[in-house]
């Protein structure tokens, strides 16, 4: 049984989660609007250990979503975890934040044979990043920045499309068709990554910890600098 630590980072929620196998031993979770990441990843990391009572030398393999998401939060958690692998010698795992979405509403939700699953995650003004799966959670297309308008995804010949993640929210006014249903699941969770992490670990698909980078699909494009009081 793999004992595997679970960081969860590309959005607005910290999330951390120790896993061995099915079960999560502890769980640290929290949103924020202003990216609290760097206060919060290690204070967490600690956290779960502690209420499991094990210690980092137990650890057999880290995992980390890989992104697309926040450029800052996706650094933090991608460095994290290397440092841990390099320090303890230890496997890297990753998958991306949309698959870990997908995973995730699939295992709570009945989704219907014939059905499709868009997880989306905010990429500014009514651009989301996404992906499409179906009733399974298998991948038909691959993830992109797509500017949504009314005419998204209108070639899925699916009976319904269940639309998740946080990027879902800002599109109810524009997809209107019947087949869209809409979920409040916002952020992919360190607790689902870990399912996703224990069946790498065990057909052994690992990172390359030396060169293993964050998914940014898109280049950072840095914001105004604020003014000095």
């Amino acid at each position: 049984m793999a004992l595997i630590l679970n960081l969860e980072t590309s959005t607005k929620s910290c999330s951390v989660a120790l896993g061995r196998k099915e079960q999560i031993l502890a769980f640290r979770e929290e949103s924020s609007d202003q990216y609290i990441h760097s206060e919060k990843l290690h204070v967490f990391i600690e956290e779960v250990l502690k209420e499991a009572k094990l210690a980092y030398d137990d650890l057999k393999a880290i995992a980390v979503g890989m992104g697309p998401g926040s450029y800052t939060g996706l650094r933090i958690g991608v460095s994290a975890a290397k440092g841990f692998c390099f320090a303890l010698g230890i496997p890297l795992i990753s998958t991306d934040g949309l698959q870990v979405l997908a995973n995730d509403f699939i295992a709570s939700y009945k989704v219907k044979r014939g059905e499709a699953v868009i997880p989306m995650l905010d990429a500014r003004r009514m651009e989301v990043y996404c992906a499409v799966h179906d009733y399974k959670g298998e991948r038909k297309r691959d993830i992109e920045a797509k500017v949504i308008d009314q005419d998204s995804f209108y070639k899925i010949k699916s009976s319904k499309i269940h639309l998740i993640g946080d990027g879902a929210e800002k599109c109810k006014d524009v997809l209107t068709d019947e087949r869209f249903v809409f979920h409040d699941l916002q952020y992919p969770s360190a607790k689902a990554l870990n399912n996703i992490a224990q069946q790498h670990f065990a057909a052994k698909k690992f990172r390359d910890v030396a060169y293993f980078e964050p998914f940014y699909l898109k280049d950072f494009v840095a914001g105004k600098p604020k003014k000095l009081l």
